[in-house]
């Protein structure tokens, strides 16, 4: 089993813990974290474009001039592509972009994820975070104590909703609740920080 360092907001280290392995020191398997984060991501479009073709443009229905004779090009519609208000040439049409990946492979990638950072040196725990009020300086603080200059994500045992305003104004953070975590906000930070609360959740869940 890794062992951790844990460390508490002001960067100090406050104690070691010892990670599960079947959570924290499982195989890479990039193949099906790819998997997971093209799933996810099809799965936040909403897919509801919708143009019209130039069948559903309203009017055009009469020839605007005789076939020949007049020395202009032919024109069957007013409502062809080529004219202003005409309709569109492979009108994007609504549809649902979702897909489907069976709950144990989802276990799987998010796994495999939260491993390779683990092995990276990526992963860092904190004993718990808290402010005492919902100000920015104070999660910033937090922020240049563990040096994370890099894209992070905070992983929270408790929803704390001083500590979620406090960290919205900092481009670099976010933060989410343990229940929220996915392959792609694993793989999509730099960093991930998770509290013990959070690391015990995960291991009484995956493990």
């Amino acid at each position: 089993m890794a062992n951790v360092k844990v460390y508490n907001m002001k960067g100090e280290e406050v104690e070691t813990l010892e990670l599960n392995d079947n959570v924290f020191g499982a195989d890479y398997n990039e193949p099906l974290i790819h998997q997971a984060v093209v799933t996810y991501l099809c799965n936040q479009r909403q897919g509801t474009k919708s143009t019209l073709t130039r069948t559903e443009v309203r009017g055009g229905g009469a020839k605007p001039w005789r076939q020949k004779g007049t020395g202009r090009a032919r024109q069957g519609s007013i409502r062809a592509p080529q004219w202003t208000k005409g309709g569109v040439v492979f009108a994007p049409k609504s549809r649902d972009f979702s897909k489907k990946m069976n709950v144990s492979a989802k276990r799987g990638a998010l796994v495999s994820a939260l491993s390779k950072k683990v092995a990276d040196g990526e992963l860092l725990v904190v004993d718990e975070i808290k402010v005492s009020a919902p100000k920015t300086k104070e999660m910033e603080a937090f922020r240049k104590a563990l040096g994370l200059d890099k894209r992070t994500v905070v992983v929270m045992d408790v929803n704390d909703e001083n500590v979620i305003l406090a960290a919205r104004n900092l481009p670099t953070l976010t933060t989410i609740p343990v229940g929220e975590i996915n392959t792609y906000e694993v793989v999509a930070n730099a960093v991930v920080v998770l509290t013990k609360g959070s690391v015990k959740k995960l291991e009484e869940v995956y493990a």
